[in-house]
């Protein structure tokens, strides 16, 4: 079992994988290579349950996901444990189209929801949900500002964004605890921000680290495990969000990761 580690210089401590939890609430408009149902109640804490005796406290969550967050506050009620919640601001989706709203009206009445929807009175970590025009979002957009009044008001423990270009994470290393970041063997844009990251102790996520489903495009017998590696070879990896609802899928990632972490620990 992989222990818990800083996620920078946030004060959090972190699992090395993560469940995403799209898939709890949204099954439109998302770009998994199968179609699915979105699952159960039982189904959910089956997985909740497995990610937690794994070793696995960091779940991944967003307004944008459909009933992600609402389900996690009812459902987290029968699977009380430490859990550390990623959740975002910025997007919404509905009608199968998403619109962003990166206002200081919209972020406060997004920060009230989701703490209402979660069932906690403070939010551990909120990501800007970028629209891919990340340098605009931290630079013009009222909805850094507003976070950060947030956070100094204790409702907000850590402040980010999941961001879409370099040039924008870049920025973000400067701005904010917490980024996350694209990285996958196919997908190597990024490495900068995560070593600039890396130098200012800032908090580092990985999300699309298993290509969205699509490890087909990668060669070799084991792409899971070859992916992985490539990721947490690069120092400053906090965690790697993984999106499931197959609990031994769930299982195997984790394996993949130990053997990983095991590999990068060598040198």
């Amino acid at each position: 079992m992989v222990g818990l580690s800083p996620l920078g210089a946030t004060g959090l401590q972190v699992s090395a994988l993560g469940l995403g939890t799209v898939k709890f609430g949204r099954n439109q408009g998302v770009n998994y290579p199968r179609a699915f149902s979105l699952p159960s109640d039982s189904e959910i804490l089956r997985l909740l349950q497995t990610a937690w005796d794994l070793g696995i406290n960091l779940l991944d969550t967003a307004p944008a996901y459909g009933g992600s967050e609402e389900r996690l506050g009812r459902l987290l009620q029968q699977c009380r444990r430490e859990w550390v919640i990623v959740t975002k601001v910025g997007e919404e989706f509905a009608d199968g189209e998403s619109r962003f709203d990166f206002s200081a009206a919209a972020t406060h009445a997004s920060i009230e929801r989701s703490l209402r929807r979660l069932g906690v009175e403070v939010l551990d970590a909120v990501l800007i949900h970028s629209n891919g025009d990340d340098a605009a979002i931290l630079e013009r957009e009222e909805v850094l500002p507003c976070l950060f009044d947030l956070k100094q008001a204790g409702l907000v423990r850590a402040v980010g964004i999941s961001s879409k270009t370099v040039a924008g994470g870049l920025r973000a290393v400067e701005r904010c605890d917490v980024l996350m970041v694209t990285c996958n063997p196919r997908q190597q844009a990024e490495l900068p921000v995560i070593r600039a990251a890396h130098a200012t102790n800032r908090g580092v996520l990985i999300k699309k680290g298993l290509l969205s489903g699509h490890l087909d495009q990668l060669a070799g017998t084991d792409p899971v495990s070859a992916s992985l590696r490539f990721i947490y070879a690069q120092p400053g990896i906090n965690s790697v969000v993984v999106g499931t609802l197959n609990p031994a899928h769930l299982r195997a990632n984790m394996a993949a990761a130990e053997q990983a972490l095991a590999l990068a620990a060598m040198g």
